[in-house]
């Protein structure tokens, strides 16, 4: 799924960009919570002036792990964005959009990077979204600080990110820290031309007693 980290949003500039890339990763984690195991996850993206279309997608190695497809409009301004994500999962048919019927969840996005720190929010309002206690939409949100920095030659990312009230989405019965991470990048250049950014880091969930280990490497263009 696309997120603060995963989310794309473009840098401003006078002519359309375009991006091709893919990471293999060692296990699939969004937000605190495990979505599959060793996945290929690609992504196609244009950009112009701030504004792009980005699309995303995960499919695991193991049979049992979902098949996801997200598409992403977001725009970006001098540190500050927001976006639109329709996520969609492989248990249904990509075409269906009944209220009680659908696979896909609708999420809008708004934050802003100060550069020593990243602050998000997303909220889910429309779509598969979790319920709460009485069964009523949840309206799912969940927010996350990301804070860059280096060190021992590596770039390095702190995250921590909760769940603000009760949902079934991310298995909350109110407030709940569900990612407390940790996440070392290396890029690798070769022959001066071509990048390879290898990464590993750590991600602990609270409110599940759950601590992952994550490797994995970008291919991008």
């Amino acid at each position: 799924m696309l997120s603060a980290v995963c989310m794309t949003a473009a840098v401003a500039q006078d002519k359309v960009g375009a991006t091709i890339g893919c990471d293999f990763v060692s296990q699939y984690i969004w937000r605190g919570q495990k979505l599959g195991n060793v996945s290929l996850q690609p992504t196609l993206g244009i950009d112009y002036k701030g504004l792009s279309l980005t699309s995303w997608g995960s499919v695991g190695f193991d049979s049992d792990d979902a098949k996801e497809l997200d598409f992403t409009l977001a725009y970006e301004w001098k540190g500050f964005n927001v976006g639109l994500t329709d996520y969609w999962f492989s248990e249904g048919n990509y075409f269906h959009y009944g209220a009680h019927e659908t696979t896909h969840v609708w999420e809008a996005n708004l934050g802003y990077d100060f550069g020593f720190l990243s602050v998000q929010w997303f909220t889910n309002f429309g779509g598969n979204d979790g319920t709460t206690s009485s069964g009523k939409r949840a309206y799912s949100s969940y927010f996350e600080l990301t804070a860059p920095f280096r060190l021992g030659g590596l770039d390095w990312e702190a995250t921590f990110g909760a769940v603000p009230y009760q949902t079934s989405f991310y298995d909350a019965n109110g407030f709940a820290v569900t990612n407390i991470s940790l996440k070392a990048t290396k890029d690798f250049v070769i022959k001066q031309k071509w990048h390879l950014p290898v990464f590993a880091g750590l991600t602990g969930n609270p409110r599940a007693e759950k601590l992952y280990f994550i490797f994995g490497t970008s291919f991008s263009i």
